[in-house]
């Protein structure tokens, strides 16, 4: 253990993250209010969700780096801070463009704060106890993003949706009064070199124009010239990126280098996949049980209490295990318990008891996702030197959002259809969440090898 405050570190890592945890399960919850009140059809709603996607995936890397060159608790109070602020003013946004504007100021802040806070966590602990603080981290993060949905629902029942965004002010109060009284700031390279600016402005409007398209191509006016043409640029935006980074070399907010290892291309792959999956679920499994099947919204905030639930109770031990016999086995088996998680939610429709149809399928996703989440956290940590724990986690954290953000961008067919057709959508995306999910498992199957962190150290 190298803190004094061990239980304090944890405890502001944890505040400071689940702004990120809260934020995104109360607005999933919130769509339809939003929508109704905003104006906004499927494709503005997607917005809602993927305007802090957007820049939280594409400088989550910047975030990492900037800790690790000027201090990872400066990093996270600053970011803590943005991040409180927008969520005031996405509370009183007057209108729909507002309310994007404010989003994205979130995920900036967001971008900031996240890798950071894993970064201080992991070099706060070492070895077995590494494991068990990113267990722990994992599970509280996961019952508060349990709570949030819940009181999220009920506050958009009964006073309105503005009122969901002031959960996270005495959270991020909260991790930064922690963070400035008792966690000891990391070591500074003052010789190190300048930010990748270039990189991080290439990956944002590849990842934008990108996201427009697929969000246009995928909703009911198919891919028109506009879609395709953003798809283009994307792409092209992409492999200027790329050429950025291998020009840059070892300076690159994402260093090519780290993709000579198979296990690092295989941990990747599993990320987007899987994290793909789970953001395609908590979007749709709220917004289906209130359009099609009229929950309201704290019953609907309340059906994906099993998930972090069972999140909580066993990421620990699972953290913990995966210390000792290494991440390959937990994170095969993991991702094959989801896919058939993923099957159940076909039994999910316009009628059915919660206990009988949406349960089930819920608890066998969360016990699939139990056994992956911490495991490839503890992986990704250990696979690096102290000196990039932050842009190593900036990168995890990256691929992850980017499996949302790209996920998100392709529901605008679900999120447009209404009654039968909204189930048939909804069963249609469950097939293939499942069929990501098995991906997942065989990207680490091939790819990854068993001893703890194998998955990415650079051979």
């Amino acid at each position: 253990m190298q803190t004094k405050f061990p239980k304090l570190v944890i405890a502001t890592t944890i505040l400071a993250s689940s702004l990120a945890f809260i934020d995104g399960s109360v607005v999933n919850v919130g769509l339809p209010s939003i929508g109704a009140s905003l104006h906004a059809g499927a494709e503005q709603m997607q917005w809602v969700i993927n305007a802090y996607l957007l820049p939280l995936s594409a400088l989550l890397l910047l975030g990492g780096a900037a800790g690790d060159r000027f201090g990872r608790v400066r990093l996270l109070v600053t970011g803590t801070l943005v991040f409180g602020a927008a969520s005031i003013a996405c509370a009183f946004a007057p209108t729909l463009g507002a309310l994007l504007f404010a989003r994205g100021v979130q995920g900036l802040g967001a971008a900031a704060l996240m890798p950071n806070s894993l970064a201080i966590l992991g070099n706060a602990f070492s070895g077995e106890a590494r494991g068990r603080a990113i267990g722990i981290w994992a599970a509280t993060g996961a019952v508060m993003g349990a709570a949030a949905p819940v009181l999220g629902g009920w506050l958009i029942d009964t006073a309105g949706w503005r009122w969901i965004f002031g959960i996270n002010i005495p959270f991020a109060l909260g991790a930064i009064v922690l963070a400035l009284a008792y966690v000891r700031e990391s070591a500074v390279d003052k010789k190190a070199q300048p930010l990748d600016i270039v990189g991080g402005t290439l990956a944002t409007v590849a990842l934008g124009s990108l996201t427009w398209g697929l969000t246009v191509g995928s909703g009911h006016g198919g891919w028109t010239i506009p879609a395709i043409f953003s798809m283009i640029i994307g792409a092209t935006f992409s492999a200027a990126f790329v050429w950025i980074e291998k020009k840059r070399g070892e300076k690159a907010m994402m260093p090519l280098a780290l993709f000579a290892s198979k296990g690092f291309v295989g941990l990747s792959l599993l990320t987007l996949l899987l994290y793909g999956s789970l953001g395609s679920l908590v979007v749709l499994v709220p917004y289906v049980l209130i359009r099609a099947a009229s929950y309201s919204g704290k019953a609907a905030g309340a059906a994906l209490l099993p998930l972090a639930l069972v999140l909580a109770l066993l990421s620990p031990t699972i953290g913990k295990l995966s210390g000792r016999i290494g991440p390959r086995l937990p994170l095969i088996v993991g991702p094959l318990v989801v896919a058939i998680g993923f099957l159940l939610t076909l039994r999910i429709g316009q009628q059915g008891a919660y206990w009988t149809t949406i349960f089930p399928a819920l608890l066998v996703i969360a016990l699939g996702m139990a056994g992956a989440v911490a495991p490839l956290t503890t992986a990704v940590l250990t696979a690096v030197d102290a000196g990039h724990v932050g842009s190593a986690s900036g990168f995890n954290n990256a691929v992850a959002r980017t499996g949302g953000l790209v996920a998100t961008a392709l529901l605008g067919g679900v999120l447009g259809a209404a009654g039968e057709k909204l189930v048939s959508e909804f069963h249609l995306a469950a097939v293939v969440c499942a069929l990501a999910s098995l991906g997942a498992a065989g990207s680490v199957f091939f790819m990854v090898g068993n001893s703890p962190g194998s998955g990415s150290r650079k051979r």
